[in-house]
């Protein structure tokens, strides 16, 4: 097994599909409990110098899913954050298993509505294609994952960020 990080850190960790509103709902979050917001996608792409998509590209699905891994690790440390993880970061079992002592929320959202939030042209390498085709076999291969790791499962449909934050600051008291 790969390197494991303890179970001190963020606030809270925010997994889902694409489209499920990870870092709107991060932000929110970490405004109104006074903390940063961290987003390992982010932190990939500034440690890269370049956006996931020429990851994708230039190196390949497993060279991103490594500097993802790293990003974890790092972000996982951090006492003062709201963190929010890229949709497929759950694939990684000691990823999975670092965030069995963390507060973590599922933003669960449907095909349809996760479509419409992630638009059809989007630069995202693993939605090529038909994005709802995408969307839904993503989603059924990761629920599973997502189940897993999450303390918390929030329904996103229908809903603004400030009605699903409101039950996350809820349920972390």
């Amino acid at each position: 097994m790969g390197q494991r990080v303890s179970n001190a850190g963020p606030v809270v960790v925010l997994v889902g599909p694409p489209g499920s509103g990870k870092s709107t709902i991060a932000e929110l979050l970490a405004a109104k409990l006074g903390k940063t917001h961290r987003d390992t996608d982010t932190d990939v792409e500034t440690e890269a110098g370049k956006p996931i998509s020429d990851i994708f590209v230039d190196s390949g699905e497993a060279v991103f899913r490594a500097q993802e891994r790293a990003a974890i690790i790092a972000a996982l440390k951090d006492d003062d954050a709201v963190l929010s993880l890229g949709g497929g970061a759950i694939l990684d079992p000691d990823t999975r298993a670092d965030l069995a002592g963390h507060n973590v929320v599922f933003l669960n959202v449907s095909v349809g509505e996760a479509a419409k939030r992630v638009g059809l042209g989007v630069a995202r390498p693993l939605l090529l294609g038909n994005v709802r085709t995408q969307l839904r076999n993503l989603l059924e291969a990761r629920r599973p994952y997502y189940d897993e790791v999450a303390k918390l499962t929030v329904d996103t449909d229908n809903r603004t960020p400030a009605e699903i934050a409101a039950e996350i600051l809820e349920h972390l008291g």
